[in-house]
């Protein structure tokens, strides 16, 4: 075990449990469509993130940092597709939804490919690799533990905003009460996005 792995292990706690446009994502499918349809969004977006941290531990991400546009470019993809989301959510029909309705879910490859234009989810990868990978023989064996302990530690986490949304389902048996729960989801999914501009 290398030196930064417990701090590490801190660091993705607090970077995976706190809320963001991937956790409103995952609370927002399963409160709608059930525990089960957030298991994908959780993996995809698990898996999205951990191979995000290995491509810049394995130098794809220096471009971030050398052509800034490229950075730029990503944020406004990522944002622009976050508010189509919210959009969705929104004006998703008041009655419960059909949990059957796959075309409706986000998914694992939409919650994985959210991750890929996701400028916050680079720029965590960034921080992740130049503090605590390290440098000489071990790096690359570094890089790799980090990516997979930032699976192992986000996994909990999401699944824990999961059995939230699907313990929150039973309150959104009436019309009403799932319209509002969609507009607020879609208020703070696009309140998550345009942040990343913003700040």
């Amino acid at each position: 075990m290398f030196p930064t792995l417990l701090p590490f292990l801190l660091f993705a706690f607090v970077a995976s449990i706190t809320p963001g446009p991937t956790n409103i994502l995952v609370l927002s499918n399963s409160a709608r469509y059930g525990l089960a349809a957030a298991v994908p969004i959780v993996i995809g977006g698990c898996a999205g993130a951990a191979a995000i941290v290995l491509l810049v531990g394995s130098g794809v991400g220096s471009s971030l940092t050398a052509f800034p546009v490229v950075q730029t470019v990503m944020q406004w993809l990522g944002v622009a597709w976050l508010s189509y989301l919210a959009w969705q959510i929104f004006s998703a029909p008041a009655q419960a939804l059909n949990a059957q309705d796959a075309m409706a879910r986000l998914g694992l490859l939409g919650a994985a490919s959210l991750q890929l234009i996701n400028p916050k989810t680079w720029m965590m990868a960034l921080a992740v690799v130049s503090v605590f990978a390290g440098g000489g023989e071990q790096r690359l064996a570094h890089v790799m533990s980090l990516s997979l302990a930032f699976f192992l530690i986000s996994l909990p986490c999401l699944g824990a905003w999961a059995l939230l949304g699907a313990g929150s389902a039973r309150w959104l048996q009436s019309p009403r009460a799932m319209r509002r729960f969609n507009r607020c989801m879609a208020l703070l999914l696009l309140i998550s996005a345009w942040l990343s501009i913003l700040l």
